[in-house]
């Protein structure tokens, strides 16, 4: 019976010396990672703009 309580207490203290810290996790920011355009993409409404211009200029 001895031998039985010793190891119940043991067991215990076990459990309740691995049960962890109380400190608080570190959590890391996300990583956001921004798309890159292409360089054609501003391009495209200044040559829509000159088609236009030219349209009309031809149209006169």
């Amino acid at each position: 019976m001895k031998k039985l309580v010793i190891a119940a207490a043991l067991v215990a203290a076990a459990s309740a010396a691995s049960a962890g810290n109380l400190a608080e996790p570190i959590v890391e920011a996300p990583v956001i990672i921004e798309e890159a355009t292409g360089s054609s993409s501003g391009m495209l409404l200044p040559l829509l703009l000159l088609v236009i211009v030219a349209a009309a200029a031809a149209s006169n």
